[in-house]
């Protein structure tokens, strides 16, 4: 193999080699199988933190595929050519973040930097995992990308909130001043297999409960709403998205919404547990509503969600009912 890329000239000539920060995450490692199917050469770049190499553990082998466990806050050294850099490394759950507030700060800050700059030096095209958290608490409703957003910079979540919202700005800045051709991707509520079960976010923590006998936690009073994007959705139009010519931001996700107390009970109905639902107190700052204005989606990528509900939160929870060492630490926990 020629010591100038990570892959064999053979297997990258007339491919597009691409870099995926986060890459063994949820969202990373699905990513990184539609770019795979595409023709990409990936390199998945992921320090484990909140990653499971168990994701991309089906990849063990392929020629077009590379591992490099790494902390990309950290400067990024890639030999050899790159073509596209996607950035979606971030702790991205409540728990993680609120455990780990300082790494969130610098992966959204010193990553970014980090990975821009890679971009830069390669001539790469950029892709920014941003999220609907821009928006804060919206007192817009659904939310357009035009909107500045309703965000507590000191509250408990405003480690996420600001690090993407910097993260986004340092993004344009660079394609502004540097002429990088960049893209962001502000992503809603997506779910499907490969999330962890003790990540903090609601579906994951309804199924675990769901499927070992255990109350489902609702906060507030359970009128608050969401919207709910099935992964394979979301990572179609991501992949559109960075083959456009689009630099502004894109809402991702699905603009079916439906509150938090129906989605426990579509949970219970369809796992067919006996379980109750139990209240508790509302989380500082936590959004009332949440969905996604996709008209520009639409307009721009000719996206929009396709996977009916019903049909992605099965596969979930099939998912989930194979994840025994998950269940079983879900059930004593």
């Amino acid at each position: 193999m020629s010591q100038a890329s990570l892959f064999h000239p053979e297997v990258s000539r007339d491919r597009p080699i691409t870099v995926v920060t986060g890459g063994s995450g949820f969202l990373g490692s699905h990513l990184t199988d539609r770019l795979l199917a595409e023709g990409h050469c990936v390199v998945a770049i992921d320090n484990l933190i909140t990653g499971n190499t168990r994701n991309i553990g089906h990849l063990a082998g392929n020629e077009r595929f590379r591992f490099i466990k790494h902390d990309v806050t950290q400067y990024i050294f890639v030999p050899g050519r790159v073509d596209f850099v996607f950035h979606f490394a971030s702790p991205a759950s409540p728990i993680d973040y609120l455990e780990l507030p300082i790494p969130t700060l610098k992966v959204g800050a010193l990553g970014t930097h980090n990975s821009l700059g890679l971009a830069k030096a390669k001539g790469a095209k950029y892709l920014l995992a941003s999220t609907s958290e821009c928006y804060g608490d919206p007192l817009v409703h659904p939310q357009k990308e035009d909107y500045w957003g309703n965000v507590n910079p000191i509250g408990p979540r405003g480690v996420y909130d600001e690090a993407k919202r910097f993260a986004e700005a340092m993004t344009m800045a660079y394609h502004r001043y540097h002429k990088v051709d960049t893209k962001i991707v502000r992503i809603f509520n997506t779910y499907g297999p490969r999330m962890r079960l003790r990540d903090g976010r609601v579906v994951p923590a309804f199924i675990g409960q769901a499927l070992t006998g255990k109350p489902l936690t609702i906060f507030g009073d359970g009128k608050q709403t969401r919207s709910f994007c099935y992964v394979s959705d979301l990572i179609d139009g991501i992949f559109r998205l960075s083959q456009s010519d689009f630099h502004e931001p894109v809402n991702i996700g699905n603009p079916r919404e439906m509150t938090i107390e129906e989605f426990g009970r579509h949970i219970i109905r369809i796992t067919g547990t006996r379980s109750a639902m139990e209240f508790h107190p509302l989380p500082v700052d936590d959004p009332k509503v949440r969905q996604p204005d996709i008209g520009r989606a639409r307009q721009v990528l000719g996206w929009e969600p396709k996977v009916d509900f019903e049909v992605g939160i099965r596969e979930t929870i099939e998912y989930f009912r194979t994840q025994t060492d998950q269940l079983d630490a879900f059930a004593k926990g």
